[in-house]
């Protein structure tokens, strides 16, 4: 297989980007998310991809909750935000509260669903955190969610 034509192609793919959110012993994280999808209506389940490197996995993995938001196009600017390397500075001015699993909720955004991992899937070097919904918000309804074609690029997850 040709590495550069696999990359190249999955780099056309189209994704939402979300800011995924955990919280563990006092310590809180939020990142980018793309690779997320709902996976069941029966019950609702939601599966979000993370790589073992990143803070976020090591707060999932230790407290078994996530919470994902979906952030308008307006907030394009969130995306450089939340990858700062410091948990802290990626909270400051932005109103948040802790949800129903502990999770760090940020208020301003279109919707935000709070899960509880039911499984954790490992088929090659991301994670794989099914989460069941314990708890959804709709706080907009006219925004248009973020995606990757509102941004220079997709995350195709080479480090």
């Amino acid at each position: 297989m040709d590495k550069s034509a696999a990359i190249s192609a999955l780099q056309k793919m189209t994704y939402g980007l979300y800011a995924l959110t955990a919280a563990h012993q006092g310590a809180k994280n939020a990142m980018i998310a793309s690779w997320v999808s709902q996976v069941s209506y029966d019950p609702f389940l939601v599966m979000v991809a993370v790589h073992p490197n990143r803070y976020t996995h090591a707060l999932i993995t230790g407290s078994g909750c996530f919470a994902l938001h979906v952030l308008a196009r307006e907030q394009k600017g969130w995306v450089r935000r939340l990858k700062d390397p410091d948990p802290e500075s990626k909270f400051l001015n932005i109103p948040w509260e802790k949800g129903v699993t502990g999770c760090p909720i940020l208020q301003q955004c279109i919707a935000y669903l709070e899960c509880r991992v039911v499984e954790t899937l490992n088929p090659g070097n991301h994670t794989l955190f099914m989460g069941e919904v314990a708890h959804a918000v709709r706080l907009s309804t006219d925004e248009f969610p973020l995606s990757t074609l509102d941004y220079e690029g997709t995350y195709t997850g080479k480090q």
